[in-house]
């Protein structure tokens, strides 16, 4: 009879209609999951939160910051639909070593505002990753005590991982060599 009733309540809903389904969050940031790995997608403006909240959590490491450019891929999976995609992404994997877990940030830079707070206060090891993020694709990192080039020269125009960058053509002349005339 339970059944029965149960079926006949089947019926009489819409079958069209689907239940709204909460997005996943944790600490307060929209969740997802990548090759069974945590993916948080904070804003620009909650970050410098996130990374205290984590911080004060136990992740006391972060082993990986680097930058992504989309230019030539707009469109991207594993992004949550309310979130908007932007150009460029700053990517920050961090590591739990108590609880043996890692967690990843996934922040969306757009490209005529590319710059994020540094989070180098927490996290003095990001000093050369931030360095190197804004001297591969340019995007600025608030707060950093040493913003400079890391890898190309200081006069080095332009900023050489960005998908819209011409790499020209740099002459080598290897040792022993005949000279190119």
């Amino acid at each position: 009879m339970a059944d029965e009733a149960a079926l006949d309540g089947a019926d009489a809903t819409d079958s069209d209609a689907t239940p709204e389904v909460a997005p996943e969050e944790l600490f307060g940031t929209l969740l997802t999951h990548s090759g069974g790995q945590l993916v948080l997608h904070p804003s620009r403006e909650t970050y410098p939160a996130l990374l205290r909240t984590l911080h004060e959590a136990g992740y006391f490491s972060i082993i990986d910051l680097c930058g992504v450019d989309y230019l030539t891929h707009p469109g991207r999976s594993g992004v949550p639909a309310s979130v908007s995609t932007e150009r460029f992404e700053v990517v920050v994997n961090l590591i739990n070593h108590q609880q043996r877990s890692r967690l990843r940030l996934r922040l969306q830079i757009p490209a005529d505002d590319a710059r994020l707070a540094s989070a180098f206060d927490l996290y003095p090891g990001t000093e050369a990753m931030e360095r190197e993020t804004f001297d591969m694709f340019g995007i600025s990192f608030d707060g950093h005590p040493d913003l400079t080039r890391i890898l190309m020269p200081e006069d080095w125009p332009g900023h050489p991982l960005r998908k819209d960058y011409d790499p020209g053509r740099i002459p080598v002349q290897f040792k022993g060599a005949p000279a190119n005339r």
